[in-house]
């Protein structure tokens, strides 16, 4: 028995758990009521999916910055980096616009928002802890520049220990440029950074194998203590998202990438990252995810090393495709219920907004909607407005993200693997292999 389940993918391991979570926490639910179940479910069950989540953060900074410094490394020149670096950075930035337009009409198309007014103010419950949340996260003050800025480092160590991404990757890739220029007196520290990011990635699969255990905790607490009413509650808005991801998916990673650029068999390109979006969908954090989707995209699709150890950990910091359709959406939902006619103006705004905003998401659960405040400003919704959808919308956020993560997953390996053939480091015999599930 034990040697079967072991014998399954990771992905289909991922989704037992989902389902077995969902079966659990739906019996605590309305077995013992929500009252009782709620309780038992976030008392003796959240904890173990809690410990999980702890454990992938755990890795993150490790991950990112030996993989990175790696990645570099195995460049071998300097110049190469730019013109990869630039070919990533306009993939991201195109694959995001048409991500934000594509949220922005079937907002348009599904108005989720309409005749939701009156429940809107049933969030104010929950306005105090939101505001604590925006407060902290400083969403809904930050601009462009603040983003700019918040890239350089004035203390690496201090960066590494916050967790701040966006500083890690970029003393990562100085550091590894700096290495290799140094030349043969920089080889040992070029070794130490290979196998430590080897050494890192075989400890993050061990932390993945309990991936399933973790999701199934995490769904359990999730349906114990809210029960079906999440998604009753807010269907229309998680209608217009998930069709939106899927399109953004099929369509345009799928479709417009896979198909007509890299021309591709789409299907082993979907077969080839299942496992990064059972973990990504289920996680609903797109750096937990990243040390599956570096796998994924160097054994399953055939990515070179230096291509997916730098891509990718830029990938999940600002490749927020999902994020972007959510915040255009929310934009529409809130214009929707509060009776606001939008300009083709006031469009491109939340356009150029949700796209500059969805960079600096952070990938962790919940990070787009904290974010949302900055697009909301730009139609004319007021503070204490913003603060009342998004308290609305919190208590379902959980289930909305984890679409999110695996739009924004999918989209960072369909980049990756763009990448990777445009410099001659996609090796296609590996992306066409038939066992990969």
């Amino acid at each position: 028995m034990l040697t079967s389940w072991r014998a399954l993918t990771l992905w289909k391991r991922v989704f037992i758990g989902l389902f077995l979570g969902i079966f659990i926490g739906l019996g605590l639910h309305y077995g013992l009521g929500p009252e009782k179940g709620g309780m038992i479910a976030e008392k003796w069950i959240y904890p173990f999916g809690q410990a999980f989540v702890k454990m992938i953060k755990m890795l993150v900074v490790p991950l990112i910055a030996t993989t990175l410094v790696s990645g570099v490394i195995a460049m071998g020149d300097p110049k190469r980096l730019g013109s990869l670096g630039m070919r990533t950075i306009g993939l991201y930035m195109a694959t995001t616009f048409f991500a934000v337009w594509l949220g922005l009409a079937v907002g348009t198309i599904f108005q989720p928002g309409a005749g939701m007014g009156e429940l809107i103010s049933g969030g104010a419950q929950g306005v105090d802890a939101v505001s604590q949340k925006l407060a902290k996260s400083g969403a809904a003050q930050k601009g462009l520049s603040d983003y700019l800025l918040t890239i350089i480092p004035s203390n690496p160590v201090k960066a590494l220990a916050n967790g701040d991404v966006l500083p890690i990757i970029f003393f990562s890739i100085l550091m590894g440029v700096g290495i290799l220029l140094t030349g043969e007196k920089g080889k040992p520290l070029a070794d130490f950074f290979d196998s430590a990011s080897e050494v890192v990635m075989k400890v993050t699969m061990m932390v993945m194998n309990l991936a399933p255990y973790g999701v199934l905790a995490l769904m359990a607490w999730v349906m114990g203590t809210k029960g079906l009413g999440i998604l009753s509650s807010i269907g229309k808005l998680a209608a217009a998202l998930y069709i939106a991801c899927f399109l953004q998916i099929i369509l345009v990673y799928g479709g417009l990438i896979v198909k007509t650029i890299l021309r591709l068999p789409l299907v082993r390109f979907f077969y080839g990252i299942a496992d990064a979006l059972g973990v990504a969908y289920s996680t609903a954090s797109s750096n937990a995810t990243l040390p599956v989707t570096i796998s994924c995209a160097e054994n399953n699709l055939g990515v070179d090393k230096s291509v997916a150890g730098s891509v990718l950990p830029m990938g999940a910091t600002i490749n927020m495709d999902g994020t972007a359709i959510y915040l255009g959406i929310i934009a529409l939902f809130a214009a929707q219920a509060l009776g606001i006619d939008l300009t083709f103006g006031q469009y491109m705004m939340v356009a150029l907004t949700a796209t500059l905003t969805s960079i600096g998401a952070a990938g962790i659960p919940s990070a787009g909607l904290l974010l949302a405040a900055g697009v909301l400003s730009v139609i004319g919704v007021t503070d204490v407005q913003s603060t009342l959808i998004i308290a609305f919308i919190f208590p379902f956020d959980r289930l909305l993200d984890m679409m999110r993560t695996a739009t924004n997953v999918t989209g960072d390996v369909a980049v990756a693997c763009t990448v990777a053939k445009w410099d001659d480091q996609l090796d296609e015999e590996v992306f066409k292999a038939k066992s990969v599930v």
